[in-house]
């Protein structure tokens, strides 16, 4: 096995701000602030369950309760160093989407190497739907919990390739280099 990243987790400023501005939440309130560093002590970074596991499980840094149709943002304190020509495609767990068609909003999610160096320190967000067609059937994934899963595939590019831009922020940021 090739080893090409490492997971790490942003600062606790950085996932401190990310976290209320997800959550609607005051940065200046104290008690505020004592829960988020309660959540930022407790991320575990992500890792592969087994041997022969492709994908690091992500886990829940908040209890996840879910009726059908709803949708949460999650930010995870995770961030990744990843070596250039590899990408890291973010999923969800494989028996939750089978059980409760949790899904990606993005249907995959993508983390380029470049990525790690933007101004969000590459804070990976997760953002996910409870997409069962049964009313009843409510996802809960506990605090600490595996949720979502990242496998990282090496790829290529074209002979004639000339892009030259330099990412700063996530979603949609590579369309804004101009």
């Amino acid at each position: 096995m090739k080893r090409i990243a490492k997971f790490e987790k942003v600062s606790l400023e950085e996932f401190m701000k990310d976290w209320c501005d997800t959550f609607e939440l005051d940065t200046s309130d104290a008690d505020t602030r004592r829960e988020i560093e309660g959540i930022y002590g407790s991320i575990e970074l992500p890792k592969r369950a087994t041997v022969g596991s492709a994908g690091y499980d992500f886990f829940a840094p908040l209890t996840l309760n879910m009726k059908p149709g709803e949708t949460v943002k999650v930010p995870t304190g995770i961030r990744c160093k990843i070596d250039e020509g590899w990408v890291l495609k973010c999923y969800p767990r494989s028996g939750l989407g089978f059980k409760y068609r949790l899904q990606l909003d993005n249907t995959v999610g993508i983390i380029d190497s470049d990525y790690y160096n933007s101004d969000n320190e590459g804070h990976i967000f997760i953002k996910v739907t409870n997409d069962s067609k049964r009313p009843w059937k409510n996802l809960n994934v506990l605090r600490g919990e595996g949720f979502a899963q990242g496998i990282f595939v090496e790829y290529g590019i074209t002979i004639d390739d000339e892009a030259a831009g330099v990412r700063n922020g996530g979603f949609g940021s590579t369309t804004k280099n101009e």
